[in-house]
């Protein structure tokens, strides 16, 4: 099989064996595939499902989404993780409507210009519902390129990163590029897996130099392994009644603009920590709840969650601070491990 054929032998594949019922493939709305390729940055497509539909079903166009405010926006993302994502979402969103009329830009290269869009997300965007010939090169995408080219060396590397876009692009096809990267996609996802790749199923197995040589396994190469670093943290699950007390985390940064637990800083004692919090120290002992941690993409984190029941409910002394009803705690953004601790109580 010659290059020039390997896109139009996956299009076929896939009009008869690709992926058909994922909800964003309903129409080529480009709000709607926008949101599925951000939602699927880091996400496997069984968690972002359920997201997506929930999203929708609150913001069902990108005006709605523009206009709603920042909190509501982290709360209906609250769990998907990655969170800097949901904020480019939203700046991207108010951009479409403020700069173009509530119309997704119909090119790549614009569309690569609003925040949180990279080059494979615009291109991805602007081939399935515009048409346009550009090439899409996401993780599904370098390790099916890498395995059919025998292409070593760590994607992430630079020079392996421009090798692979370079060829990317001379894969396009002149007619079908609207379908090409669904088809890309859907390769890796369903047979080019990481694991065990269904190769006798491959539609473009035959001119496969890892199948040919036995190298499913070795590549993609991976990443250099390095040392992951730890870091701990004390937080405090400070309760009166059924309601605790959060704290609204700066707007960039490790879970920016969502919701928290206070946190103590080092060295800081429980009793500096509640007069800072409440202006106050007044209050019983702290019980140490159960360890959590929780795994970042470049380190561990693990907290120690102490509670401290309150009676009566104090001053708030410091800006930032809510207090939240147990039972009502879908209503604000919320990190993982910390909607964790408070599911717990």
């Amino acid at each position: 099989m010659t290059d020039a054929h390997f896109a139009p032998t996956l299009i076929r594949w896939q009009a008869s064996h690709g992926r058909h019922d994922l909800p964003w493939q309903k129409n080529r709305d480009p709000y709607r595939v926008w949101l599925s390729e951000i939602m699927l940055q880091q996400t496997q497509v069984d968690t972002v499902q359920p997201y997506y539909l929930r999203f929708l079903q609150r913001f069902p166009d990108v005006a709605t989404l523009a206009a709603a405010p920042l909190d509501d926006v982290l709360a209906h993302w609250s769990g998907l993780g990655y969170y800097a994502r949901a904020r480019n979402l939203h700046r991207a969103a108010q951009r479409v409507v403020s700069e173009f009329g509530g119309q997704f830009p119909r090119r790549a290269e614009v569309l690569q210009s609003l925040p949180g869009i990279g080059r494979s997300t615009a291109a991805a965007i602007a081939a399935v519902c515009f048409g346009e010939r550009v090439a899409i090169l996401d993780g599904n995408v370098k390790r099916v390129l890498t395995r059919h080219f025998g292409i070593h060396g760590f994607p992430g590397e630079r020079a392996i990163e421009q090798q692979l876009w370079a060829l990317a692009e001379s894969l396009v096809p002149e007619h079908g590029a609207e379908l090409y990267p669904q088809a890309l996609m859907d390769l890796g996802a369903t047979l080019c897996t990481r694991s065990k790749p269904a190769c006798l199923h491959c539609p473009v197995q035959a001119s496969c130099v890892a199948c040919k040589e036995g190298l499913q396994g070795a590549l993609p190469t991976p990443r250099p392994k390095k040392a992951v670093p730890q870091r701990s943290a004390r937080v405090l699950v400070l309760r009166h009644a059924r309601a605790v007390l959060l704290e609204q985390r700066p707007p960039s940064g490790i879970w920016g603009g969502l919701y928290s637990l206070p946190e103590l800083a080092a060295g800081e004692t429980l009793a500096s920590g509640l007069l800072r919090l409440l202006g106050q120290t007044d209050a019983a002992d702290s019980i140490e709840l159960p360890e959590v941690l929780h795994v970042f993409t470049h380190f561990k984190l693990s907290l120690q969650p102490e509670l401290v029941e309150l009676s009566p409910p104090p001053q708030l002394h410091a800006p930032g601070l809510r207090w939240i009803a147990l039972d009502a705690l879908d209503a604000v953004g919320l990190p993982a491990p910390i909607r964790k601790i408070l599911e717990a109580l």
